[in-house]
């Protein structure tokens, strides 16, 4: 089994991979790394002691988020046990213009999600 994780180029999505790497190791399991962000991760930022499966997204172009995903998920759902969301607290009106990445992920997942909020004090930085 592993622990998939969708990480986006924001706190939250930082918060979310720390979150998965822990829950991993804790596992004693692999981690499925699904990029959202708009660029490729460097050695360092993937961690050595884990069995890792990165999966890249080809830009702006390639897929909704949610669908990139879910596809994802999806193709490998017979080893995947759960999926890290970094999330965060967002208006009524932010929520109906915008819509939600992580709340359509968490109504849609075909796994089990767990979801992580950025600690205090790394909103103040």
């Amino acid at each position: 089994m592993s622990v998939a994780v969708a990480v986006t180029d924001s706190p939250e999505g930082r918060t979310a991979l720390e979150s998965a790497v822990a829950e991993a190791r804790a596992l004693d399991t692999g981690l499925l790394l699904i990029n959202l962000t708009l660029h490729d991760f460097t050695d360092d930022e993937i961690p050595r002691d884990l069995e890792v499966t990165l999966i890249n997204r080809s830009g702006r172009g390639d897929r909704d988020p949610v669908t990139a995903v879910l596809d994802e998920l999806r193709d490998h759902v017979a080893e995947v046990d759960r999926l890290v969301l970094g999330v965060r607290s967002r208006s009524r009106v932010g929520k109906v213009l915008l819509g939600s990445v992580a709340q359509r992920l968490i109504l849609r997942s075909p796994v089990p999600v767990l979801t992580v909020q950025v600690p205090e004090a790394a909103k103040k930085r």
